[in-house]
């Protein structure tokens, strides 16, 4: 079986190497946390809750295939480990950024492409210094040395990085430090909209916003926070920009990093949205490839699967209730956070009514989302212990959030009737989806390991991996 795997591998390999024009442009697109289950239900709320005929554009692309996840360390990688083997091709122990397992630095393909002459842009919905960005150019034995990342990104030379805030621009207790400043010294314009990056006369932009949660994202979109940055508008802008300064090659790397955020929450409906608001982003990168067929490829894959994330579960049994998630307008995150307020408003009394009234008009429970006696005889038991006895609760905590036991049972009680399973708060060592578009991007349409798409991306464009 490995001699036959390996006789296809070289089969394609010069296949590929005989046929296919080097592209000009790279498009790598990550949705962090991604597994065919987030993306399944995406597809079903697509399809069922919005009534799209039309698959998500990337479930349409000519190749898909699955990915291996591991790192050196487990079987269950982390977004640091993960992220440098996209990057570099390289496997390394979680935690561990643009180096091996004994800290040596390894270069990522966009660093090649960059020392080449390629523009370089990378656009997140979480932090720019967080691990997926991160492991295109930076080198740290420890991922939360975001100011040391931070620094390595104004060094990098790319011409474009967008996300949210930048946790390395304060330190330990919360005080700026210098690294905006040092960012400016290497001729970075700083800005905080869309509008002011497509304004922009420099070479090099960095889009950032501060976060609404303080979590290292730009805010969920279920939520529709007035002014939040969103994926699809960052793409479209950093395509802008690599036009105008890059125009006859750039790599650019898209992360939906706020799918793992809530992936972590084990908030199915928000998962959905989140990872349709990526395919929307997609779509900023389909159009270019439409003018550019024969010069440009795409890849859509993901770092690792978070939850164990399933459609169906032991309350719904052999059916799925995707068309309620029209119906949630709030995320667990802002959910949590607002019944928490709510609470310690001293000039509100939120009565048990008027707190059925609110989490109806959020989540659509009671209103159209069935709640049996169980689950209510339960809700309000929490209320109780809550609101009238003011109560402290032990949170769940999560990687990125903390909730309150009440807002954790709202959004158990959402996923038991949407129809969304779970097995896990954290990651899984679950294989995760691959769609490919462009000449040569055949070669993914099988089951890889996730060092071996950036060597054969390079390969097709021409360069080598370290």
């Amino acid at each position: 079986m490995k001699l036959r795997n390996t006789i296809i591998t070289l089969c394609l390999g010069l296949a590929m190497s005989m046929s296919a024009a080097a592209p000009r442009y790279i498009f790598y697109f990550i949705g962090d946390g991604m597994g065919i289950g987030q993306v399944t239900a995406s597809q079903t709320y697509n399809r069922v809750a919005l009534g799209n005929s039309d698959p998500l554009l990337m479930m349409q692309f000519p190749y898909a295939g699955m990915l291996e996840t591991y790192s050196t360390s487990s079987t269950v990688t982390d977004s640091a480990a993960a992220g440098t083997a996209l990057a570099t091709g390289h496997k390394t122990r979680n935690g561990m950024l643009g180096v091996t397992p004994d800290s040596t630095a390894v270069v990522s393909m966009a660093e090649v492409l960059h020392d080449a002459g390629w523009g370089v842009a990378l656009v997140t919905t979480v932090a720019p210094d967080d691990a997926t960005p991160g492991a295109f150019y930076a080198h740290v034995p420890a991922r939360k040395l975001t100011y040391e990342i931070g620094r390595q990104a104004a060094e990098s030379g790319y011409e474009f990085i967008a996300g949210s805030s930048w946790r390395g621009a304060t330190d330990r207790e919360g005080n700026p430090n210098d690294l905006f400043d040092y960012m400016r010294s290497h001729d970075i314009d700083l800005v905080t909209s869309t509008d002011a990056a497509r304004a922009s006369g420099s070479r090099r932009v960095f889009l950032y916003s501060e976060d609404p949660f303080s979590d290292g994202n730009v805010g969920f979109t279920i939520d529709s926070i007035p002014g939040a940055l969103r994926l699809p508008d960052m793409t479209a802008a950093a395509i802008e920009h690599m036009q105008r300064v890059s125009p006859d090659r750039f790599f650019m790397m898209v992360e939906g990093g706020n799918i793992d955020h809530v992936g972590h929450g084990n908030d199915g409906a928000t998962v959905a949205v989140e990872v349709y608001n990526f395919n929307e982003a997609l779509a900023e990168a389909y159009k270019f490839y439409q003018q550019h067929p024969d010069e440009t490829v795409i890849i859509v894959t993901a770092d690792h699967e978070t939850g164990g994330m399933s459609l169906g579960n032991r309350k719904v049994g052999y059916t799925s209730h995707t068309e309620y998630i029209p119906y949630q307008c709030m995320s667990k995150d802002m959910f949590s956070r607002t019944v928490k307020g709510m609470r310690d408003n001293p000039e509100e009394i939120i009565t048990w009514d008027k707190f059925k009234e609110f989490t109806a008009g959020k989540t659509g429970l009671w209103r159209v989302v069935p709640v049996d006696e169980k689950q209510e005889a339960r809700l309000k038991e929490l209320y109780d212990t809550m609101f009238e006895k003011q109560q402290t609760l032990a949170d769940e905590k999560t990687l990125y959030s903390s909730f309150n036991a009440l807002a954790n049972e709202v959004y158990r009680v959402l996923n038991d009737n949407q129809g969304f399973g779970w097995t896990s708060g954290g990651h899984t060592g679950n294989p995760v989806p691959v769609y490919a578009i462009g000449e040569g991007m055949e070669v993914f349409g099988a089951l890889r390991d996730n060092t071996e798409i950036a060597p054969t991306i390079m390969k097709l464009a021409g360069y080598e991996l370290e």
